[in-house]
C-alpha cells in the first residue's frame, strides 16, 4: 500500500510540471535576443545601426529562406555582427533582433 501511494504521488508531480518542462522547451526554441554585438560595440533593441548597415547591398530580401518573420511595413532585415536586425528603412532602428543560428533551424 506504501509503495502504491508514494507511486501515485510521483505520478501527480511528474503530470504537473509536464505543462513546464513544454514551456520551457518552446521559450529555448525561440531565437529572438533583445541585443547582440558587432566588433566591440553592442547593439540593443531602439538603437540606431550605422548608415552602411541601412545600403541596399545589406538588405535582406530574402527572409523566408533564412527563416525570419515577416518584416513589418518600412522595416526591413538586415545581418550585424552574425546576427539579424530588423530595423526601420527610415533611421534604421532596430526593432527586432533575431540570433543568427534561426538559419540553421
Amino acid at each position: 500500500m506504501r509503495h502504491s501511494k508514494i507511486f501515485m504521488l510521483s505520478a501527480l508531480v511528474v503530470s504537473s510540471l509536464l505543462p513546464l518542462a513544454n514551456t520551457a522547451f518552446a521559450a529555448s526554441n525561440s531565437h529572438e535576443i533583445k541585443s547582440f554585438y558587432d566588433d566591440s560595440k553592442l547593439y540593443s533593441i531602439g538603437d540606431q545601426v550605422p548608415a552602411l548597415y541601412r545600403t541596399k547591398p545589406y538588405e535582406i530580401i530574402g527572409w523566408q529562406e533564412r527563416h525570419l518573420p515577416a518584416p513589418d511595413a518600412g522595416t526591413h532585415w538586415t545581418y550585424i555582427g552574425g546576427s539579424y536586425a530588423l530595423i526601420t528603412d527610415t533611421d534604421g532602428k532596430i526593432t527586432k533582433a533575431e540570433n543568427g543560428d534561426i538559419y540553421f533551424q
